[in-house]
């Protein structure tokens, strides 16, 4: 009669090879030696109870594309908060693919706004915490105070963060890039509004008919606060050619 092969090392010795494999990136050699163990009911009891193990797996079923394999993993198996970060992503992102293929092209912000709406994460990787944009609130408190500090981190100290965040050091520069980029268009939008307030005041003062000689009771004075006039001079029909620079602007008017 056939004997199932038995199990030559311990559930944690067996953990340990699947955490260095992980740690490493080596998915294949990971799958290749997950395959490898042996499938004697008392042997898979040890091993199924333990969380790097069952990690591992559902590791190996997102890289390899099986799907209903991780979510079966995930949703079957009570992990801690240290796992809860990587299973996650691992979640939605399965589930973000599974719909661009079904759709046939890439997904948008309101697409995979959908997508975690209609396939919330399982409470075996999420503690119940309330998210925005899939993120614990305390997560983007401790990620904002690390972009005042450095808006550009290494890849070290993404890894740190990434740690201390329960994120993977790919979201942790993704947040990093995305908050850059609304910056750089907050300030630009800040930029246009100062320049267009140094046009208004200069067209409120040509209306309003001041001169070079107006005092400072006078409606020019006020016209525009972020405004300075550099030089006015006479026109020989009487007019005045001004010249004005917003100090709140790159542009000259």
């Amino acid at each position: 009669m056939f004997q199932l092969p038995t199990l030559n090392f311990s559930a944690e010795q067996v953990a340990s090879v699947c955490e260095t494999l992980e740690e490493t990136g080596d998915i294949e050699r990971l799958g290749r030696f997950l395959w490898s163990l042996p499938v004697a009911p008392g042997a898979c009891d040890a091993i199924n109870k333990h969380e790097s193990i069952q990690r591992a797996r559902a590791v190996v079923a997102y890289h390899t594309g099986s799907f209903r394999e991780l979510y079966h993993i995930l949703e079957n198996h009570k992990f801690t908060k240290d796992s809860h970060g990587k299973l996650q992503a691992m979640w939605l992102e399965a589930h973000y693919q599974e719909a661009e293929k079904l759709r046939g092209r890439p997904l948008g912000p309101v697409d995979k706004y959908r997508v975690r709406k209609k396939f919330p994460m399982p409470r075996t990787i999420w503690d119940g915490e309330q998210k925005t944009h899939c993120f614990k609130e305390r997560t983007r408190g401790l990620l904002r105070e690390w972009y005042l500090q450095d808006p550009y981190p290494n890849p070290s100290k993404k890894r740190e963060l990434a740690q201390a965040t329960g994120l993977t050091p790919t979201q942790v520069g993704n947040w990093f890039k995305n908050r850059r980029q609304r910056d750089r268009a907050a300030a630009a939008k800040n930029r246009l509004q100062h320049h267009g307030l140094g046009q208004s005041g200069l067209r409120s003062m040509s209306e309003s008919g001041c001169t070079p000689h107006s005092s400072a009771e006078s409606p020019c004075a006020a016209a525009s606060p972020t405004t300075s006039v550099s030089s006015m001079n006479e026109r020989g029909d009487g007019g005045t050619i001004l010249s004005v620079t917003d100090s709140d602007s790159d542009f000259d008017v």
